[in-house]
């Protein structure tokens, strides 16, 4: 099988979100790049992205690093121009499929920036984040399908979900994940064997 093909048939074991909005089952790292949510704002939008640091290159410390303001920016060149930024995303969905939660889906974490969707600015308000180690120009693995599939399906058992979209449908221009390689039409079917529902909303595919 090709490591890379999502497979409907291989499923992760249920996942659970503490009453805190913690998933049980995640790597969890405090991230100090949070707010909270404004008060009566419902969580709506689940933004998909990638990362990956250095650019291009995958695995080691480096992007929990920058979530939790850790990161050693002697380390590579690259970094340098990272000193200033404080980012964060709820999750983090390695290559092998681990996922690593940072902020609490019920507080507000710095992942969307300037952003819009259907006339609502600061998607960060009323959005979940999750960044797939990756990049534009790798195909993601199998691994990670799955677990963003139960992590889907977990979030939207907690929160009134209504649309998951990338980081390119709502800051246009400005960004471009989760990218080309990013297969959506197989990740709406993982999500809808996991939660046997259509009412999750997906980009409508050319």
């Amino acid at each position: 099988m090709n490591k890379n093909k999502p497979d409907a048939g291989r499923r992760v074991p249920g996942l659970t979100l503490s009453e805190d909005g913690w998933c049980q089952q995640a790597q969890q790292l405090p991230s100090p790049h949070f707010d909270q949510r404004p008060p009566g704002m419902a969580t709506e939008l689940l933004v998909i992205h990638n990362i990956s640091l250095p650019p291009g290159q995958f695995g080691g410390g480096h992007i929990a690093g920058l979530f939790t303001n850790t990161l050693d920016y002697d380390a590579h060149p690259y970094f340098d121009q990272l000193r200033a930024l404080r980012v964060s995303a709820h999750f983090l969905i390695r290559r092998d499929g681990a996922i690593m939660q940072f902020v609490s889906a019920d507080a507000r974490a710095w992942h969307a920036g300037l952003s819009s969707f259907q006339g609502r600015e600061r998607c960060n308000d009323f959005s979940i984040g999750i960044e797939l180690e990756g990049s534009d120009f790798t195909p993601f693995e199998a691994a990670q399908y799955t677990s963003l599939a139960a992590l889907t399906a977990a979030l939207r058992r907690r929160y009134p979900l209504a649309w998951v979209l990338g980081h390119e449908h709502i800051a246009p221009g400005r960004k471009t994940d989760p990218g080309p390689f990013f297969d959506w039409l197989a990740y709406q079917k993982l999500c809808h064997v996991e939660m046997e529902t259509s009412e999750l909303q997906f980009p409508i595919l050319a």
